[in-house]
């Protein structure tokens, strides 16, 4: 027991050593830089959900530095101007654009509440959207809840299918209206690769008869990517794309509900540290899809480290997406 748990410790720490390394010898990040690139989102008002720490966070600095105006939709207000309140000194310190009447937008960020796991929310949220914003260029589908004890939203659905595929889908088509009427435009999904490892149960999607939290997480991941691809092909003619994601693992507080033991906390936070991407590292991907030229008009599609990927027979399956679909209309509310 001793000589493996002196083995582990060592091979983390020569996996901390070499990442080290690899960081020291050359940054991992891909940033865009440049005067040409500093205005690449200009006048682009982009809607980033759980954007306050992690993914969303980093996601929401970038677009800021490319020049976007930026909505924060987060479930907890305070965290949410504390995290604003960061990420405008972090702009001004890196010399980013000023936001004022001349800006265009550029640079402005603005924090609206908007809890995923209440479709009374979700409902608000886009109605002040609508009443207040005159235009949506990118529509960031980010926040996600993972492995969760059981627990049900304020709708009665259980917490993860809820909060990461019913909430986004109910937002989505409220604003699907703005966004064609802005178009050329775009919606990114968050994802995950853990979708392998779920299925789509229709006979128990509130997961009533069995739970299983690491099962549900995979099933509601492989739900963003049946309804990413059914919304694409809903979206065909628009001009405006939708495609999906999975950022790797990352160092997010996103594993918050884990339990891990107190002796192995050291191993895992220098494992974490060496195998991890950070949330910048993580949300390369996301910014990318939301910004560049080189996915214009791209849609229905699935990425990785800015890369198209292939996904397994089930995320393709169409008949399962139509009726997961036309399910989750009824299951939010747009159908009686």
């Amino acid at each position: 027991m001793a000589v493996a748990t002196v083995a582990a410790l060592l091979a983390a720490l020569g996996g901390a050593l070499w990442l080290a390394a690899r960081r020291f010898l050359g940054p991992s990040v891909q940033r865009l830089h440049g005067s040409e690139h500093s205005s690449l989102m200009h006048g682009k008002t982009v809607l980033i959900t759980g954007a306050n720490s992690g993914l969303g966070r980093a996601t929401a600095a970038e677009l800021l530095r490319l020049g976007a105006r930026v909505i924060m939709g987060c479930r907890d207000l305070e965290r949410a101007e504390e995290a604003a309140g960061q990420l405008r000194r972090e702009l001004r310190q890196a010399g980013g654009p000023e936001p004022g009447p001349s800006s265009g937008g550029a640079g402005e960020l603005v924090v609206k509440h908007l809890d995923l796991a209440s479709l009374r929310s979700v409902r608000a949220f886009c109605q002040e959207m609508l009443q207040e914003e005159p235009r949506l260029d990118v529509l960031i589908n980010n926040a996600g809840i993972f492995q969760c004890p059981y627990m049900k939203t304020e709708d009665g659905f259980e917490m993860q299918f809820g909060v990461n595929h019913l909430g986004h889908f109910l937002l989505t088509n409220l604003l699907l209206g703005l966004l064609k009427s802005s178009a050329p435009s775009r919606i990114v999904v968050v994802s995950s690769k853990l979708y392998k490892y779920g299925d789509i149960n229709f006979e128990d999607l509130n997961s009533e008869q069995s739970y299983n939290k690491s099962f549900c997480y995979s099933r509601s991941k492989l739900a963003n990517i049946l309804f990413t691809r059914e919304l694409a092909r809903r979206l065909e003619g628009t001009n405006v794309t939708v495609n999906v994601l999975h950022p790797g693992i990352v160092r997010t507080n996103l594993g918050r509900h884990i339990h891990i033991p107190l002796l192995v906390k050291p191993l895992f936070n220098l494992v974490s540290w060496a195998f991890f991407k950070t949330p910048l590292e993580g949300a390369q991907t996301s910014i990318y899809l939301a910004s560049s030229p080189e996915v214009e008009g791209v849609s229905g599609k699935y990425f990785g480290d800015c890369k198209e990927e292939e996904l397994l027979p089930k995320a393709m399956d169409e008949s399962v997406a139509r009726k997961l679909w036309d399910i989750s209309e009824v299951m939010v509310g747009i159908l009686k």
